[in-house]
C-alpha cells in the first residue's frame, strides 16, 4: 500500500515540475506541442526494422529534458509503468517473422525481434516527448496551444476533464487499498477473489463524485471555457526553436545518419 502511494506522488510529482522557470518552459506551449507532435509523428513513420537510423532522434528528448531540469528517473519511472503494454503488443513480433536480418558468428538474429526492439524504440521515445511536454508545459498550457490551434472546444475540454478524472479515479482507488488494509490488516495485500467487486465500488464511488464536481462547477459558472492562462503571441525564439527542430527531424527521417558516419569514418562508399 506504501509503494503504490509512493508511486502515485512521484507521478504528480510530474505535472509540479511543469511550474519551474528554465529555457524550455519559458517557450510558447504551441511551439513545444507542434515540436512534439512532429517528432511523434516522425518516429512512428520509420520503417519497422529501424533501430540505427531512430538513434539521433534521442537528441530532442535528451535536450529538453537537460535544459527543463527533468529527473532522468522519474521520466523513467514513468516510461517502466506503460512499458508492459507496448511489450505484450510486440513480444508476438519474434513468432510471425522469422527471417534471418543479422548474423553475428553462430548467432542468427530474425526480422520479428529486430522490429520489436524497433517497436519498444518508437513507443519510449514518443511517450518520453510526451510526457517531457506534460513536465515543462503543463496540461493547462497545452489546452491552450490546442484552442491557439483552432482545434474544437469540445475536443479541448474532454482532453482536460480527462487528465483531471486520472487523478480522481486513482485517489478514489487509494483510498479504497488504504481501507481494505485498515479492515483485513492480516491479508498480504488484496486478493484476487476481493479484486472484482473492490473495481466495481471504485467505479460507483468516482463516477459519484465526478457528477458532484461538475455540478459544482456548474454552480459556479463553468460554460464549457477555461480562463486560467491568456495567449501570447510567438517569439522569434519560439520559431527558432520550432523550425531547427523540425528541420532536425527531417534530416534524421529522411537521411540515415548513423549510416553515413559509419561510411565516412570507414573509408568506404
Amino acid at each position: 500500500m506504501i509503494n503504490i502511494e509512493k508511486r502515485w506522488l512521484e507521478l504528480r510529482h510530474l505535472d509540479e515540475l511543469a511550474a519551474q522557470d528554465s529555457f524550455i518552459h519559458r517557450l510558447h506551449p504551441s511551439a513545444k506541442l507542434v515540436t512534439a507532435l512532429v517528432f511523434v509523428v516522425t518516429v512512428a513513420s520509420f520503417p519497422k526494422y529501424a533501430i540505427a537510423g531512430l538513434a539521433p532522434m534521442v537528441f530532442y528528448p535528451v535536450f529538453v529534458m537537460s535544459l527543463g531540469n527533468i529527473p532522468l528517473i522519474l521520466l523513467l519511472k514513468r516510461l517502466l509503468l506503460a512499458l508492459p503494454f507496448v511489450v505484450f503488443i510486440g513480444i508476438f513480433n519474434p513468432l510471425f517473422d522469422q527471417t534471418p536480418l543479422v548474423q553475428a558468428g553462430p548467432l542468427v538474429i530474425s526480422g520479428g525481434w529486430i522490429s520489436f526492439l524497433s517497436i519498444l524504440l518508437r513507443f519510449s521515445l514518443a511517450v518520453a516527448a510526451v510526457l517531457l511536454l506534460i513536465a515543462t508545459t503543463g496540461i493547462d498550457a497545452i489546452g491552450m496551444a490546442l484552442a491557439q490551434l483552432r482545434l474544437p472546444r469540445v475536443f479541448i475540454v474532454q482532453i482536460l476533464f480527462m487528465y483531471r478524472y486520472l487523478y480522481v479515479l486513482t485517489d478514489e482507488f487509494i483510498r479504497m487499498l488504504r481501507a481494505h488494509a485498515l479492515r483485513a490488516p492480516a491479508d498480504n495485500g488484496v486478493g484476487y477473489k476481493v479484486w472484482g467487486s473492490l473495481l466495481g465500488v471504485v467505479l460507483l464511488r468516482t463516477l459519484d463524485r465526478a457528477q458532484r464536481i461538475y455540478q459544482a462547477m456548474l454552480c459556479r459558472g463553468f460554460d464549457g471555457k477555461f480562463r486560467g492562462l491568456r495567449s501570447r503571441p510567438l517569439r522569434l525564439g519560439d520559431l527558432v526553436f520550432l523550425g531547427a527542430w523540425i528541420i532536425f527531424f527531417l534530416a534524421v527521417r529522411l537521411t540515415n545518419i548513423p549510416y553515413r558516419l559509419g561510411v565516412l569514418l570507414t573509408g568506404g562508399n
